[in-house]
């Protein structure tokens, strides 16, 4: 695994854009598409079309007669029965044969902003239809999983006694013990999730499947309330989650995640008040990640709300708070361009954006899709991204190409010339780490394959696996570009459902090329790529003149100053002394720092997921109060900015 339902009343091509913008629904003809594709040097039609196929390789419970990856078979047909509900179904996250929640909801949400955003793109392709099918897939098994309106169950398995085992999902003997969450037992993280998943899909199956839309809806409301209302950490709940899922991040960012999603869904301004008025206190404000996935979501709660004042011109009554939302999705933007400062995003040689070691290309896919859809709808508005430190306007055009080059990336324009997509391409992953790929199918040879056998035959076999984990994307090559095709490389060959959620959706666009965007011609074209490329179109939203991002300064003030040097066999060392002071007139919670170029010593911070941290007995910092810490070392002083914070 990766830390790092049914088939009845979708009406295929059926999709509702109910989201409140103007659609101009321009499809393009496949003849100019598959040029478009072909000069960029990659198929992405057929990219998309993998990228869709592999969720049916992911799926459990009773597979339906549409099912083609033919060597899975029907698998988890009694999970949930010993808690006394029916939890048949839903998606294993990655290459073993648990039900993450979490991971599971995510990917829900990501595969249905994809159709939502190039809906129109995928019906041209001929994929909206298994795009729609891979969705409800998910749905129908959060429904299950949601049977009371303060229940969630959460997790079926658990990864300890998976990963002791190496076993086909149609052979399982591991537990299949179901977890759940109630008031006395709460996790906002993964209701908060799950109620987003159910608001984006209600706008899927909106106009094709009314019915299945309200209650979709209601699911929604319902988690949104119950994560709202007992609020505490999921994997404290479920802790057989932690090492697999844990959450840093925290649950406010799936709170306003959650509420935008609901916003956008019904259109209640209860939802847009809440997202305002929490955004200091859950950090939508506050937090200036650079990184995007199922644990954090807040750029994603971001770029929403910046499309939301995108929309409206003028925001209305929160105007303001809509435009710092704004400020965080371009600073998140400029910083996937290496143009967001200290807090810009670290590059491969050959040009991958790299978080981690362990699937990094989930980050790499999340973000191609953010700065996609962010270019459409800020070219539809006349808009670009305003980004730090003089570092100027990034257009539409800009962001495309970006995403693109990422894209292009994973499918072989890398310096290894190696796709990343299972079966795209001439050179891509033949072991990847997959419980169900690497054993022969149950259908070729239905004999079990137990526990310890899986490993002493199919895991430790030097060779590809004997079945295609077609659009599989795995996570990928290191920071330097490197790449061992082995099955026990997991952090590397292992692909998960989380990866290829927001891939489908940046694939349909890049597919559709020129006026692709979910605004027909009013779209960046995807060739563009120069930053002095003119926006043209007509009816745009007019919007006044962006603010420059100092205009809403952090209220964190960061001051370092050497206060001691040196010399020492040659060398000349530096004590840096920093002190972050509270200039806001309210109490800083949850406080991130950033420090990149640090090559000594650092003392009074520990080093958490996502940045430092100051220890859990300086929890806050009052208005007006400082905390300080220390480095060390034989250089000029480390970069050091806020990450993220919660205003109280």
């Amino acid at each position: 695994m990766a830390r790092g339902g049914g088939r009845g009343g979708v009406a295929r091509g059926a999709v509702d854009y109910s989201m409140a913008v103007v659609l101009v629904g321009i499809v393009l003809s496949l003849a100019a598409a598959t040029q478009v594709a072909s000069a960029a040097g990659h198929d992405y039609r057929q990219a998309l079309s993998k990228s869709i196929l592999y969720f049916e390789a992911q799926r459990s419970g009773r597979l339906p007669g549409s099912q083609r990856v033919s060597w899975r078979a029907d698998s988890g047909l009694l999970d949930g029965k010993a808690n006394g509900v029916d939890l048949v179904g839903g998606y294993y996250d990655a290459g073993d044969n648990v039900k993450f929640g979490l991971p599971m909801a995510f990917t829900v949400t990501m595969m249905s902003w994809s159709v939502l955003e190039y809906g129109n793109q995928m019906t041209t392709a001929g994929e909206l239809g298994h795009a729609v099918e891979a969705i409800k897939w998910g749905t129908d098994y959060l429904v299950k999983a949601h049977p009371e309106p303060n229940v969630l169950y959460g997790e079926v398995g658990d990864g300890d006694s998976d990963h002791d085992c190496w076993m086909r999902p149609e052979d399982m003997t591991t537990s299949r013990q179901a977890y759940r969450l109630d008031p006395q037992n709460p996790g906002s993280e993964l209701a908060g999730e799950t109620a987003a998943a159910m608001a984006a899909a209600s706008l899927v199956f909106r106009s094709s499947n009314p019915g299945y839309a309200n209650t979709l809806l209601q699911h929604s409301k319902q988690l949104f309330d119950f994560a709202d209302k007992y609020r505490g950490r999921y994997d404290s709940s479920i802790t057989v989650s932690r090492k697999y899922y844990a959450s840093s991040s925290g649950y406010g960012d799936e709170l306003l995640w959650a509420a935008a999603w609901l916003h956008e869904a019904t259109g209640e301004s209860r939802y847009l008040d809440y997202l305002a008025t929490n955004a200091d206190a859950l950090g939508g404000t506050g937090w200036s990640i650079n990184q995007f996935g199922w644990d954090v979501k807040y750029p994603g709660v971001q770029v929403l709300a910046a499309m939301f004042l995108l929309r409206r011109g003028n925001g209305g009554a929160h105007a303001d708070v809509l435009r710092r939302y704004k400020q965080k999705a371009d600073l998140f933007a400029c910083s996937c361009l290496g143009r967001g400062g200290a807090n810009s995003v670290r590059r491969t040689p050959g040009g991958m954006v790299y978080h981690q070691s362990w699937n990094n290309v989930q980050f790499v896919t999340s973000a191609a899709f953010l700065l996609a859809a962010y270019a459409d709808h800020l070219a539809a508005a006349g808009q670009a991204a305003q980004c730090p430190d003089n570092g100027g306007s990034a257009q539409p055009s800009e962001l495309l190409a970006f995403a693109r080059s990422q894209v292009d990336y994973i499918l072989g324009s890398n310096p290894r010339a190696t796709s990343y997509m299972v079966g795209y391409g001439a050179t891509y992953p033949r072991q990847a780490h997959h419980r169900g790929a690497s054993i022969v199918s149950v259908k070729a040879n239905p004999s079990f394959v137990s526990c310890q056998a899986g490993y002493s035959s199919w895991y430790h076999r030097r060779g590809a696996n004997p079945n295609l984990l077609d659009g599989a994307t795995v996570g990928g090559p290191d920071e330097y570009d490197n790449f061992a095709d082995e099955r026990d490389n997991y952090e590397q060959t292992e692909a998960t459902t989380y990866n290829n959620a927001p891939l489908m959706g940046v694939l349909a666009r890049l597919a559709a090329g020129h006026g692709g965007g979910r605004f027909g011609h009013d779209s960046v074209a995807v060739e563009e790529a120069s930053s002095s490329t003119a926006i043209n179109g007509a009816n745009r939203t007019s919007l006044p003149s962006p603010s420059p991002a100092s205009e809403h300064a952090s209220p964190i003030e960061i001051e370092q100053n050497a206060t001691a040097s040196w010399t020492e066999r040659g060398k000349t060392y530096h004590r840096y002394a920093v002190t972050v002071t509270n200039r806001s007139l309210k109490t800083v919670h949850e406080l991130h720092v950033g420090i990149s170029k640090l090559y000594g010593q650092v003392w009074g911070v520990d080093k958490a997921r996502y940045a430092y941290v100051f220890p859990s007995w300086l929890s806050s910092l009052p208005a007006g109060k400082s905390a300080s810490f220390v480095y060390v070392q034989a250089a000029p002083p480390a970069d050091v900015w806020v990450t993220g914070y919660k205003l109280l």
